[in-house]
């Protein structure tokens, strides 16, 4: 199974791709006070949802005058956000591009806010991810990323399972203070909690499970369950006890 269609599968019952809850995304977004008409870029935006719901708050009527940029690699996500906006912003003005993130070339000082949450894989890493952001936005623009933090020591075996270092990841004060070592001000860190995790991990065991029942002769359904069932292991194992996240939002001196 391809990782699109699998990460299709198991995502399809989550409004957010990322153990975010809506209310706490909803929160920070209310909380961006970004200017009339504002420019957005969010780098692997999963189903879009954050840009949606961004051109419902700070667009006019159905999103008139937004303009925001979605790049995702998935062709289901791109869709949905296609579909999303269509339905909910029609007036808005939201591209949406299926396209490595990576390889997406923006003027530089050309976006009021860039995103990425929960894919600085995306650029190789999570202080890379702050400098592609942070080269799109303007004086006095906002940069938000959703990362993940080691709340405790891990263990070898779990990094070991997972294919994880111990370096993969920084502490939640270690995410706040890479952004202001690369010349950013930090204005919110939003954490998920345990409930917004067993959330975000037990929707996919449901969603798993649920298309392993209705499409039994599907050849791909035994390693998608393999897949998932590994996934569980690790995240009732270790994961729960030692893995955060959060949101970060900082902003770009003017």
């Amino acid at each position: 199974m391809d990782p699109w269609t699998f990460y299709d599968i198991t995502h399809r019952d989550l409004v957010l791709c990322n153990p975010t809850s809506v209310g706490k995304l909803d929160e920070v977004i209310g909380l961006l006070d970004l200017p009339p008409e504002p420019s957005v870029l969010d780098i692997a935006c999963g189903k879009g949802e954050p840009l949606v719901r961004m051109a419902e708050t700070y667009g006019g009527a159905a999103g008139a005058g937004f303009h925001g940029v979605g790049v995702d690699l998935s062709p289901f996500c791109v869709a949905q956000l296609r579909a999303s906006a269509a339905e909910r912003v029609p007036n808005a003005a939201i591209e949406a591009l299926e396209m490595d993130g990576a390889a997406y070339r923006a003027t530089a000082g050309a976006f009021d806010l860039a995103c990425c949450l929960g894919a600085s894989w995306v650029f190789g890493g999570y202080r890379e991810t702050l400098r592609a952001l942070t080269a799109t936005v303007r004086p006095g623009g906002l940069v938000l990323v959703g990362e993940p933090f080691w709340q405790s020591e891990p263990d070898p075996a779990y990094l070991a399972w997972a294919g994880l270092r111990d370096d993969s990841f920084l502490s939640h004060a270690g995410n706040v203070e890479r952004g202001a070592a690369e010349g950013l001000t930090p204005l919110l860190a939003i954490t998920s909690d345990t409930n917004d995790w067993d959330r975000y991990e037990t929707f996919q065991w449901r969603a798993a499970a649920r298309y392993a029942a209705a499409t039994p002769d599907d050849p791909d359904v035994p390693g998608l369950l393999d897949r998932v069932g590994r996934s569980r292991h690790e995240y009732l194992t270790w994961g729960r006890a030692t893995l955060g996240w959060s949101l970060y939002l900082f902003a770009l001196p003017g």
